[in-house]
């Protein structure tokens, strides 16, 4: 049985690494977000990021939060010097917000949905307490973050170990012990709901399944829980890799993982999905730390082999060539073998390429952190600096 779909592939362009050339690209993308602003209308969505939602999009994972997060996290770097008003960007964001909150239509949402980190109000103000804090807005990032810790969710993007993350970053930030307290209130919370066997089971859009990527499962979790810490820090990574060890499939020396638990590597429209939300990628990515070398290095080569993401997936973080390239960094990361630096380097010569041409033939650039032109920049960014993190989940 193959492990991934080839033809949802492309093989990667046969172009050096040049820092310069890199740089120039970052800042290409850069001057073209900053071109398609409005202070008004904020930036135009991709059909697919729109898909059953109202406009503009004002959600962390493809909307303007996400964008303003990437042109701060590039400009404190020295990559580019944004000309859009990040604060009055997220003043509008949060305007537009209020007034109609922008989830997805036909879907039954966790409660309480504002309270997620990637579709909701939290991650908006999270981003906010980056760019522009108050007190204010502080406040009601502790709510919400308060609120969500029975989210039945149990995952990253809607459930508790996403606002546990906020709750982290805003201790590190502030000192204040009140964060502090919500993120152990969630922690332990999401320690209990966890099954016998070491999984949970995500309760959401009205369906039970136990997901193991990232975005909504297994290793996001696990994620949150070693970033917090607590009396678990030490026995929840070797049990963690014995999860990821029982539900990989391995062939031929490499390896990945179902979307769900015990379950088919294909999905419901017969693809099998190699991407930083479902696949290998992102559980490399994310579970680098502690998963079993051999897995880890088999899941890195697969998702070198398989090469670039098509124009369907195209060339961004969720689902895309800059995300599967993060897995590749984290190899790195992990055994310091330059190889894995090289081939992360390739993928972020390609996915910035890819951009380039996707705007070229559309006339509009893709303006979104997850899976659009900034999201790209900030991959190619980290393989400049051979920094590892992945945005948001790993670093704010």
């Amino acid at each position: 049985m193959p492990l991934y779909s080839p033809e949802a592939f492309e093989p990667l362009v046969d172009e050096p690494f040049d820092e310069q050339r890199v740089r120039a690209a970052i800042r290409a993308i850069v001057a073209d977000t900053d071109d398609a602003y409005d202070a008004e209308r904020l930036w135009p969505a991709n059909e697919w990021d729109a898909w059953h939602m109202s406009v503009p999009l004002t959600d962390l994972y493809a909307g303007a939060p996400g964008i303003v997060w990437a042109l701060d996290a590039l400009r404190r770097g020295g990559y580019a010097e944004p000309r859009t008003d990040l604060a009055a960007a997220l003043d509008r964001a949060l305007e537009l917000r209020d007034e109609k909150p922008g989830f997805m239509e036909g879907i039954e949402l966790p409660s309480p949905p504002d309270a997620s980190l990637l579709a909701g109000k939290a991650g908006m103000l999270l981003v906010a307490c980056r760019v522009a804090p108050s007190a204010d807005r502080a406040d009601a990032l502790f709510e919400l973050a308060r609120e969500n810790t029975a989210n039945e969710a149990l995952e990253l993007m809607w459930g508790a170990p996403g606002t546990m993350l906020a709750a982290h970053v805003l201790h590190e930030w502030t000192g204040e012990e009140r964060w502090a307290d919500v993120r152990r209130e969630s922690a332990e919370a999401l320690i209990t709901d966890r099954d016998e066997d070491g999984l949970w089971m995500q309760r959401l859009h009205g369906k039970t399944r136990r997901f193991l990527g990232p975005v909504h499962g297994f290793v996001g979790n696990v994620h949150a829980l070693l970033l917090v810490g607590g009396e678990w820090s030490e026995q929840l990574p070797r049990e963690a890799a014995a999860v990821l060890a029982r539900e990989a499939v391995v062939a031929d020396g490499l390896a990945t993982w179902p979307a769900i638990a015990g379950g088919s590597l294909e999905g419901g429209d017969g693809v099998i999905r190699l991407q930083w939300c479902h696949g290998a990628p992102g559980m490399v990515s994310a579970a680098a730390n502690y998963l079993d070398e051999e897995l880890l290095l088999a899941g890195a080569e697969l998702t070198w082999q398989a090469g670039g993401h098509g124009d369907e997936k195209g060339h961004g973080l969720c689902h895309g060539t800059a995300g599967n390239g993060f897995a590749l960094l984290k190899t790195f990361a992990r055994t310091g073998d330059e190889r894995w630096l090289e081939r992360a380097r390739r993928f972020a010569v390609h996915a910035l390429l890819q951009a380039e041409r996707r705007r070229a033939e559309l006339g509009v650039g893709r303006y979104s952190l997850f899976t659009g032109d900034i999201g790209t920049a900030f991959f190619a960014a980290a393989c400049l600096e051979a920094d590892a993190r992945f945005p948001i989940v790993d670093t704010i």
